[in-house]
């Protein structure tokens, strides 16, 4: 994933009224006045939240009609989950490492050591 998509993706993340707009649309697509309704909170204001989530690919907009639903879209999450996953193997084998480091100090010298 490059460096930009990323920081849009965690930049749009980082705001609570974001992440639960998200979570009402994992139900299922929603107008711009569903998504506003449990908000105190204009829907030009929701709609400013809708265009960062957008601008990090994590919802598009289609025309039904009328009606413009909103639907949450899962690859940037998928993305970043997965650059998370990549570190989190990277520190959990770095502190496997140090854990072994430190029962061998730990157990002081063997036998087998050379005497100074």
């Amino acid at each position: 994933m490059p460096p930009a998509d990323l920081d849009a993706t965690f930049i749009a993340l980082a705001d609570p009224t974001r992440r639960a707009i998200l979570a009402r649309l994992a139900a299922g697509e929603a107008t711009v006045m569903d998504l506003a309704a449990p908000f105190a909170m204009s829907q030009p204001a929701i709609s400013k939240h809708l265009k960062v989530l957008e601008h990090a690919g994590l919802v598009t907009r289609s025309r039904d009609g009328q009606k413009r639903p909103v639907r949450a879209q899962t690859e940037p999450l998928k993305a970043a989950t997965s650059w998370m996953e990549d570190y989190v193997r990277a520190l959990e084998a770095s502190y496997q490492r140090l854990d072994g480091l430190l029962e061998e100090l730990q157990a002081g010298p063997t036998s087998t050591d050379p005497v100074n």
